[in-house]
């Protein structure tokens, strides 16, 4: 996808804009909730009080002002993200002379998508018309996300020593700190204050979702573009079909048939790509392969084979694959920052960090994920059902983690729940499995959240079932759960007694990661024609 970078002058008029609405001394709502308080005292509620009581209060030429109502203070507090997002992003743009290496290059253009992206989330929070507040918390962290992962990059590549030049440079900015006073103002963190599916049904779909496209999803749906290897359809690779997708008119669903064969390439679905589907001639027969890696001199966002970012995308028996190895370490099959994205009858296949759900909500049934450190992690807010998970053979003495999940503040709406699913050993684990240890996960991130519910744990998983990621980091403030699994790995008697982590033996907090509670699934997955069961 090509790099969408705006002029730095145009990110100067927005900023002056935007700071004049909440610089304005009327931030009042047109309702209200009682609370008259200043500026200040809104901002002194807030997890990072400073940098808001600098650029509201400190910075602001006029006087400070009431704030009739906590929903004004929520747009003011995602105005303010969004004006220091943007000016970020442009003082980040003047950066890129500054690369000296290919490394650096490569960080750097992470970063310019990524705080490109930080932005259009924070838009949407202001600007979709009909969103929940469950909407505006996916925006949010997700845009909180792309920010943790620019810092990732630098990471990745060895390039964020104390002494670097640009690392500092381009992170060191208070957006983040923003984020968080925006989240904590819009809600709390997914599963426990769920919105409820809106809008009238219509033979099981949304009243948005027109009879067209009921008609094209429930059936096999008629293909836009063929894509096939020995030129018998309209291109011979993915990326061109796609490419194709974005000359379309309107955002109506745009189906690419992948005809049987094994296509070498990396692809990438652009934010501005909507509501595309992909279809294959079943997980064993399209395979859309690539081999980028760390180890190879790719960040880790960028080194995925298939990588999708517009809303609504959808992919049907299709194997994802990486082939650059474990000695390679990070190297992604499959990255999803596609909101309401549905991934059914895929194959997902790599060594470490094989799934990338990077951000938003997204739902797999009936996949096959096969990797073996941390091959199923992210920010997103994913549900997984009816999947076959299968830990592959790692290098001489690591240990399997099968998940490493993102969420860095506890007011993000993210988490990884795999439900009604068999975690079992790989053909080539199977021969050595005595000799490596396999853990459910270890905490990437200090609000790391995974639960595995009614799941099928074979023998490969460790008696303690969770891994330390760095001594105590995070052991207080993770929530790992396990609910009613079963098999001769689900035993919890020999369980890790970190304070984060709970058998849950209510149904009522296992509904909260359920997909109807989790990612809201009844008021959009009707609508993609996929199977799914909306509670435990």
């Amino acid at each position: 996808m090509a790099t969408n970078l705006p002029l730095v002058p145009l990110f100067t008029f927005l900023f002056c804009f935007i700071s004049s609405l909440f610089f304005s001394p009327s931030l009042s709502a047109t309702t209200t909730d009682g609370n008259h308080h200043d500026v200040k005292w809104w901002c002194d509620q807030t997890p990072n009080p400073d940098p808001c009581n600098h650029f509201l209060v400190a910075q602001n030429p006029q006087p400070a002002t009431v704030v009739t109502s906590s929903l004004a203070f929520r747009k003011t507090a995602i105005q303010l993200a969004m004006g220091r997002a943007m000016t970020a992003q442009a003082h980040n743009k003047q950066l890129g002379t500054k690369c000296r290496t290919r490394k650096e290059k490569a960080a750097w253009a992470d970063c310019m998508d990524l705080y490109t992206a930080a932005v259009r989330h924070l838009n949407a929070t202001l600007t979709e018309p009909k969103s929940t507040d469950s909407d505006a918390r996916t925006w949010l962290s997700a845009a909180l996300t792309s920010l943790d992962t620019c810092r990732a990059g630098f990471r990745d590549l060895g390039l964020s020593g104390p002494a670097h030049r640009l690392l500092p440079m381009m992170t060191n900015n208070n957006v983040s700190k923003l984020l968080s006073n925006a989240l904590a103002v819009t809600g709390g963190g997914g599963g426990e204050d769920f919105d409820p599916p809106r809008g009238e049904y219509r033979d099981g779909f949304p009243g948005w979702v027109n009879a067209g496209d009921r008609r094209r999803l429930l059936q096999s749906p008629a293909a836009d573009v063929v894509v096939a290897k020995d030129g018998s359809g309209d291109f011979r690779t993915v990326a061109e079909a796609v490419k194709a997708a974005g000359k379309r008119g309107g955002a109506r669903r745009f189906v690419i048939r992948v005809k049987r064969g094994v296509y070498k390439e990396n692809v990438e679905v652009g934010s501005g790509l909507k509501n595309v589907m992909l279809v294959g001639d079943g997980m064993r027969n399209t395979v859309i392969t690539g081999s980028r890696s760390v180890g190879g001199g790719s960040t880790t966002f960028r080194s995925a084979t298939f990588a999708v970012n517009g809303a609504g995308f959808i992919a049907r028996g299709i194997t994802f694959r990486n082939t650059a190895g474990p000695q390679n370490h990070q190297a992604v099959a499959l990255r999803s920052d596609s909101d309401r994205s549905v991934f059914y009858q895929c194959s997902i296949e790599g060594y470490q960090d094989t799934l990338y759900v990077h951000s938003q909500r997204q739902f797999y049934r009936e996949c096959y994920i096969y990797g073996t450190v941390d091959f199923i992690f992210g920010n997103a807010a994913a549900v997984l059902q009816n999947c076959m998970i299968y830990a592959r053979r790692p290098m001489k003495s690591q240990k399997i983690t099968i998940t490493a999940q993102g969420r860095t503040d506890t007011n993000e709406n993210t988490g990884i729940s795999i439900h009604n699913s068999r975690v079992l050993a790989a053909a080539d684990l199977k021969p050595v499995v005595g000799s490596f240890r396999t853990f459910l996960g270890r905490p990437w991130r200090k609000y790391s959240r995974v639960v595995f519910m009614r799941t099928y744990l074979d023998s490969l998983v460790d008696p303690a079932g969770w891994l330390e990621w760095d001594g105590d980091f995070a052991l207080n403030t993770l929530y790992y759960g396990e609910y009613g699994n079963t098999g001769p790995g689900a035993p919890t008697g020999r369980r890790v007694k970190w304070r984060g982590y709970r058998v849950i033996r209510s149904a009522a907090e296992a509904s909260r990661f359920t997909v109807d509670n989790f990612i809201a699934g009844r008021s959009w997955l009707p609508a993609t024609g996929v199977p799914f069961n909306s509670g435990l």
